[in-house]
């Protein structure tokens, strides 16, 4: 993809998916290859084509400074100047309503230099995973960000801030409405 992702969106429009929402109507989709009813903006990128986190711009879909992109499940993830440590921080994903667990999210910060030495910087990385689906060992949504200096601290450094979230429109409650309706008997994914 060589054009800015985010310039397919339409002017006052900003991609700001709660995790429930990259799993179910993207992720969810995405592994089970059914068609959303929204057009497929998230670009798939293979994390072993060695991409470092600065060079996404244009290569996936950007929302200000946070990139999302597909990539098929890998356990490499070696990148020109350095490496994805895996933070061993895992954490469930649940529908808002019911509390069920559609997904599992990991956390990676990126790290220059060759492993296990490397120098960890600012840019993480959400990697979510269905939870319990047949398809669920292919695909994998990542999401990656570049945090403020000065938030250190093992939680508050890596977790998400929910306070910048945008709320929908009304034609996109209208889509999601509709797939939550097409989900209702989709949601055990076992």
């Amino acid at each position: 993809m060589g054009d800015n992702m985010s310039g397919n969106l339409p002017p006052g429009f900003r991609f700001c998916p709660t995790d429930e929402e990259l799993v179910l109507h993207f992720l969810f989709h995405k592994a089970s290859l059914l068609l959303p009813c929204h057009p497929s903006i998230i670009p798939d990128l293979d994390l072993c084509l060695q991409y470092d986190p600065w060079d996404f711009n244009g290569k996936t879909l950007s929302s200000g400074r946070i990139f999302y992109f597909f990539s098929r499940v890998t356990e490499n993830r070696v990148t020109k100047n350095g490496y994805w440590k895996d933070l061993d921080t895992d954490e469930t994903v649940l529908t808002s309503g019911e509390k069920k667990v559609v997904g599992i999210k990991r956390y990676f910060v990126f790290c220059i230099g060759q492993a296990p030495a490397g120098f960890e910087t600012s840019w993480i990385m959400q990697e979510y995973h269905l939870y319990n689906h047949r398809d669920s060992g292919k695909w994998v949504l990542c999401r990656v960000h570049e945090r403020e200096q000065g938030n250190f601290g093992d939680h508050h450094y890596y977790s998400d801030n929910e306070d910048n979230r945008t709320e929908l429109s009304s034609p996109d409650e209208v889509c999601l409405s509709i797939m939550d309706d097409d989900l209702d008997d989709q949601m055990s994914f076992a």
